[in-house]
């Protein structure tokens, strides 16, 4: 059947009468469209403008509602919660720390009123410390006086120094001192040590790690 089908060229000429769009132009309506439109922007715009106060109103306190919820905490509000996080956190390591240090040192009791009240004064040492020392963005500048662009160097130093001097105090005091003076020091200096490292950025936690490896090593120390 397809065989006897005769193939020839499409018709590549022009066309010979009017078309629609020669005829749509000639009568106007494409203005006439355009001018329709530009009515119905006019009505829709006349409607708009025609709301009521009363939605008007209704509007915009919703729209300030949802700006409420958004900023439903200040930024001081949010430094205190955040502070209140991590001194409790801290806290709780201490008291970790201040228990398996008795039980390193095989005490028969441990002394639990103490070791609750230990927990609360490094609460507290920790909340002085944390609040300004942690980079928050209430809290931009850590040292009065200096420019905006040193200050995280600053505080990296700052954290930096204590890292390393915390690890090695408490190495030094693990592997020198009695049981008195370990079971002291040992719980505070871990929480510094540990709370130190975390705030550092990678590069500088890791050399501060390292840092302390290379006090090991240079002093005979053991960390068993």
């Amino acid at each position: 059947m397809a065989k006897k089908l005769k193939l020839r060229q499409p018709d590549r000429s022009g066309p010979s009468e009017k078309t629609l769009l020669e005829i749509a132009e000639e009568r106007g309506l494409f203005a006439q469209a355009e001018q329709k439109e530009k009515e119905n922007e006019k009505d829709g715009t006349s409607k708009k403008r025609a709301l009521p106060k009363s939605a008007v109103r209704l509007r915009v306190r919703q729209e300030q509602d949802d700006d409420q919820d958004d900023d439903a905490l200040s930024p001081t509000a949010e430094r205190v919660l955040e502070t209140m996080l991590w001194t409790v956190s801290l806290a709780m390591l201490h008291f970790t720390l201040d228990v398996l240090v008795q039980h390193q040192f095989s005490i028969d009791r441990v002394q639990w009123p103490q070791v609750c009240i230990r927990a609360v004064q490094a609460l507290m040492v920790f909340a002085l410390l944390f609040y300004p020392l942690h980079p928050h963005a209430s809290n931009p500048r850590i040292l009065p006086g200096l420019p905006q662009r040193f200050q995280p160097a600053f505080r990296q130093a700052v954290f930096f120094a204590t890292s390393l001097a915390a690890g090695c105090h408490l190495i030094h005091v693990t592997n020198n001192h009695g049981y008195l003076a370990v079971m002291k020091r040992a719980p505070p200096l871990g929480c510094l040590w540990v709370w130190s490292v975390i705030e550092l950025d990678l590069p500088l936690a890791a050399l501060s790690l390292a840092g302390a490896g290379v006090f090991v090593w240079a002093g005979g120390y053991s960390i068993k």
